[in-house]
Order: structure tokens, then C-alpha cells, then sequence
């Protein structure tokens, strides 16, 4: 078949090289590494802005096996899956109890977003945001899998200083059965989300942070970061109690700041590990072999892809995350719940299968090139 294709900018013929990719193994031991997992839609549903989101089932969990496979353990219901941008709270509830139910049975780790998002949108009290999450909270914990107690659009609305975060939040670590993650997903990420935990200043923000786990750090695991921002993250990591991890979600810094240096390193939980799982996985292995190098290299080429597919306006990152799950064989359609299929451009979506063919995250170059063209002359770019 060829695999010359006509883009917007000019031509490709896909390499289809997979580069030195890991084989399926067992999970790291240098690094904790959950890959933030999106859904598969069902392609024959009214999978439409505003309505319920329609899953097909198998091929989620399938793709979930998959990353267990290479090591990785699963973020479940994250921003990643399309909470607050396609998923509502019933088939993110099914998701959860699928999934974990699946975990149990591959052996691999889990865990998975609790928030608010059941509530209707528009103000809510306190004490409403407090009841919606505690609900999510036993619905991840009956489950299994391990909860991160996910940024809440409307906390960031009803919230009136730290102090309210600080209630909030102490109660429902105090009400969890075990150790939770917490999360600070940046404006980027969710412009609603700005000013999160009291303060639109990062590092007073910090300090109401570092109290709070403070005074549960024996039940917080970790705390999950997404602000974009290496020495920010840096600096907050040197501030936690011992044992207690910071999770990176900075998919466009990921690679050193899980290398770490001599003061310490941060563990992962990222949207990005899921498009590029293989070479991920063989770089995270040579870590753990004790070969920085190798693991260096082996990155080097995902980032130019990563700050590409997390590029303003951010939150339609899903777009491509769907998109490369398409050309990569692991679905076989590019329909996403909410139709947000149309989140990003013809034109940013071709430069994302340049970076994926460079990256070597495009193994079946037939298969990718098939589906390209039928996307790009559906498109307008003629072949």
C-alpha cells in the first residue's frame, strides 16, 4: 500500500518504525506510572455535544489491558476520559466499576477521578459540593481502585478562601476508607479551574496545599499536578512530607521531572503515557536499569508530539489523544463521546501524525496511512 500522503503543509510517507519499543512486562520498580486512559465511543450512538455519553465497552477495557501490559498502571475517569467535556457522572460510575473490575482480574493498579460533576452546573453550597464527592468517594472505593479526589468546578465557583478548601477537602480525607491522591489541575487544563485552592497566586495556593497534607499525610498518597510549570512542580516536591508523592501531569516537562535529580524525583500520573506507552515504557524500564541515558533518548522524540498534542487551547488535547488511538490500531473509528472529534483542526492534527511517525508511535504504517487519508479527504485535503 502507499504510504505517501498529501497534508496541509506538504507531504509524509510514514515510516511505520517502532523504534526500540518495550515488549509487554511487569511494572516498574524506579517509578509509579498511571496512564490517564480516554474512552472509546460507540460509534453507532448519538454520541453528540450534550448528550449521554454512549461507550463501547469492549474496546475501553480493551485499551486499559493494554496498558496493564506494558506496566503502566490506569488513571480511571480522569480529565483524560472527558469528565466535564462529553462524560457524565452515570457512564464515568460504569467506567470505574468496569475498569476496576478488570484491574483485579489483569493485576494491574488503578485509580480513579472523584468529583462533583453530578451535581446540575451552576452554584451549589459547600456542603452540597462536600455530599457530591463523598457519593463519588464511595462509589471509586466500593469499586477497588484507589481515589484521587479530582478538582471541582463548582468548589472553584462556591469556594470563598482557603480555609473552605481546607474543610472540604479534610473531611472527605478523614471519611476515605485509605490513602488518596489529590489534584491540582491547572487554568490550561480547565479555565473554570483558576484561583484553585483559595488564592489565583500558584504559590500562596501552594502553601494552603502543603497544610493539608500536612495534617492527613498519613492518608495522602500523593498529589497529582498539572500546572505546566518544571520549577513550580519542582519546588512543591521538595516540600511534601516524606512519602508522600507528587505525581507529575506536566505533559510538556514530563521527562525530566521524572528523571528527577539528586533531591528527588516525581512519580506520574499523565494523559501523554497512553499515546506513547510503548517507547515510555522501554524508557522507564532503563531507568530502572540504571541507564539515564537510554531512558533520555528514548523520550527525546515524544516531547515535540507531547507539547504539540497539549498545545492552547489545551483541553482538546483528548482530540488527539483519540486520534493517535485511531492511526495506532487501537480503535477502529475516530468518533469521541460529545462529538468532540471536531476539537482540533485538520491542519494541528496532521502535524500530530508528522510527530507520531518521528516519535516511531506509528508501527503499522499501511493501517495509519489508510486512516489518515480517509480522515484528511473527508477533511478537504485531496490524496
Amino acid at each position: 500500500m502507499n504510504t505517501t500522503l498529501n497534508l496541509p503543509d506538504g507531504t509524509i510517507t510514514l515510516s511505520g518504525q517502532g523504534g526500540e519499543h518495550a515488549a509487554p512486562g511487569a511494572r516498574f520498580t524506579g517509578r509509579v506510572a498511571y496512564a490517564a486512559a480516554h474512552v472509546v465511543a460507540d460509534p453507532r450512538a448519538e454520541n453528540v455535544p450534550g448528550a449521554p455519553a454512549a461507550v463501547d465497552w469492549d474496546a475501553t477495557l480493551a485499551f486499559r489491558r493494554y496498558l496493564w501490559s506494558h506496566g503502566f498502571g490506569v488513571a480511571e475517569a480522569m480529565d483524560t476520559a472527558q469528565r466535564g467535556m462529553g462524560l457524565d457522572y452515570p457512564t464515568a460510575r460504569e467506567l470505574v466499576r468496569r475498569s476496576a473490575a478488570a484491574a483485579r482480574a489483569e493485576g494491574g493498579a488503578i485509580c480513579a477521578g472523584v468529583a462533583t460533576d453530578q451535581l446540575p452546573a451552576g452554584p451549589a453550597t459547600l456542603e452540597e459540593i462536600r455530599k457530591a464527592y463523598a457519593e463519588q468517594l464511595a462509589d471509586v472505593q466500593d469499586a477497588g481502585a484507589r481515589p484521587v479526589l479530582m478538582c471541582s468546578r463548582h468548589l472553584a465557583a462556591a469556594a470563598r478562601s482557603a480555609d473552605d478548601y481546607l474543610d472540604v477537602y479534610g473531611r472527605l480525607i478523614d471519611d476515605a476508607d485509605g490513602p488518596v491522591v489529590l489534584h491540582w489541575l491547572g487554568p490550561a487544563f480547565d479555565p473554570a479551574l483558576a484561583g484553585y485552592w483559595g488564592d489565583p497566586d500558584p504559590a500562596r495556593a501552594a502553601d494552603t496545599v502543603v497544610a493539608l497534607i500536612a495534617a492527613h499525610a498519613g492518608k495522602v498518597d500523593g498529589i497529582k499536578l498539572s500546572l505546566l510549570d518544571e520549577d513550580f512542580e519542582v519546588a512543591l516536591r521538595r516540600r511534601l512530607p516524606a512519602g508522600v508523592r507528587l505525581y507529575t501531569g506536566d505533559d510538556f516537562n514530563y521527562p525530566a521531572l521524572i528523571r528527577g535529580d539528586d533531591q528527588g524525583h516525581s512519580d506520574a500520573l499523565l494523559g501523554v503515557l497512553a499515546a506513547i506507552a510503548p517507547p515510555a515504557a522501554a524508557a522507564l524500564r532503563a531507568l530502572d536499569a540504571g541507564d539515564p541515558g537510554t531512558y533520555d533518548r528514548l523520550l527525546a522524540p515524544t516531547l515535540p508530539l507531547a507539547r504539540h498534542l497539549f498545545g492552547a487551547p489545551t483541553f482538546y488535547y483528548k482530540t488527539g489523544i483519540v486520534f493517535l488511538a485511531w492511526l495506532a490500531g487501537h480503535q477502529d473509528h475516530f468518533t469521541m463521546v460529545g462529538g468532540l472529534q471536531s476539537g482540533r483542526s485538520p491542519a494541528h492534527l496532521a502535524r500530530l501524525l508528522r510527530l507520531a511517525d518521528a516519535a516511531g508511535l506509528l508501527p503499522d504504517a499501511e493501517l495509519a496511512a489508510h486512516r489518515a487519508r480517509a480522515y484528511l479527504i473527508t477533511a478537504g485535503v485531496a490524496q
